[in-house]
């Protein structure tokens, strides 16, 4: 007989990565402790395998269990997104959308791919921008929805946060970083919130800074950092290991950051909002912005 695994089960171990624990997977299904734990030991007798350790200070899952936590999650996404094509309402309408180069990559890129699946009669324009610019969009409406980074401490109570990072002053290895002169600044462009914030509170140290490179392109700053050209302000995921952070020779900690997804707050663009819900439900216990 064809061995056939419960959708229920595959949510409820997916829920015990998510949430943390058995106990909070329970809380957050609705169900008992006991209930998802029969759930689980039912899905490892059929598998013939241990999906969780069970052991105190031990990792939460076995090798086993974390190797299909990986098909888990695909198959779930797959079968949802088939709930949705078959029960929900036609979505129509115009989606005005605004990203920054770093979220164009990575599982949000799947989240729209599915999205475009979804609802084929939804037209998407998208644009690439830096943060302040989509900001600006948002309040004068161009934009429906952007994707960006902001300050952390910026976020407002109807941000959708996907995640928080750290920001870095970070150098080469082997650029020297004289007290006697201006170090050489590499910045994004004028539109940089980084480049703004370095230039008011992150000269309250005592440091100048002369910029010798603007260039929109995160892939082009990294290259110029691991190159010795000078200085720059990076967020941790972007920080390789041909650099160095240099926050205490700077000054000024730099302040952290949070990925969010904000909606103008004149839009009524159904597909907006209903974007928006896919990215919140999808970022739920983890990181929608890396690789899959």
């Amino acid at each position: 007989m064809t061995l056939r695994m419960d959708i229920d089960a595959l949510q409820a171990l997916c829920a015990i990565e998510d949430q943390g624990g058995i106990t909070r997977a329970a809380d957050h299904l609705a169900l008992s402790q006991s209930a998802v734990s029969h759930k689980i030991k039912r899905l490892e007798d059929k598998l013939g395998r241990t999906l969780l350790t069970r052991r105190p200070g031990a990792p939460t899952f076995s090798e086993d269990g974390r190797a299909l936590l990986t098909y888990a999650r695909r198959i779930l996404a797959l079968h949802d997104e088939a709930v949705l094509h078959l029960t929900n309402s036609p979505l129509t309408g115009h989606l005005r959308l605004g990203m920054t180069e770093d979220t164009t990559s990575g599982g949000l890129s799947r989240i729209l791919a599915r999205f475009a699946r979804l609802h084929p009669d939804v037209s998407v324009r998208t644009h690439v921008s830096q943060s302040l610019s989509l900001m600006a969009d948002l309040e004068q409406g161009e934009i429906d929805l952007a994707i960006m980074q902001i300050f952390a401490h910026e976020t407002r109570p109807g941000d959708i946060v996907l995640f928080h990072d750290h920001l870095h002053w970070v150098a080469s290895p082997d650029l020297p970083l004289p007290d006697d002169r201006p170090l050489p600044f590499l910045a994004f462009d004028d539109n940089c919130f980084y480049k703004h914030w370095a230039m008011t509170l992150g000269q309250a140290g005592g440091r100048d800074f002369r910029t010798v490179l603007q260039c929109a392109s995160n892939a082009g700053i990294v290259s110029a950092v691991e190159a010795g050209l000078g200085i720059a302000l990076l967020n941790a995921r972007h920080i390789t290991p041909r650099m160095t952070i240099i926050d205490p020779q700077i000054g000024a900690p730099p302040p952290d950051i949070a990925y969010v997804v904000r909606i103008a707050r004149k839009s009524r663009s159904a597909p907006a909002r209903a974007l928006a819900e896919e990215i919140q439900t999808e970022a739920r216990g983890q990181n929608v912005l890396q690789a899959v």
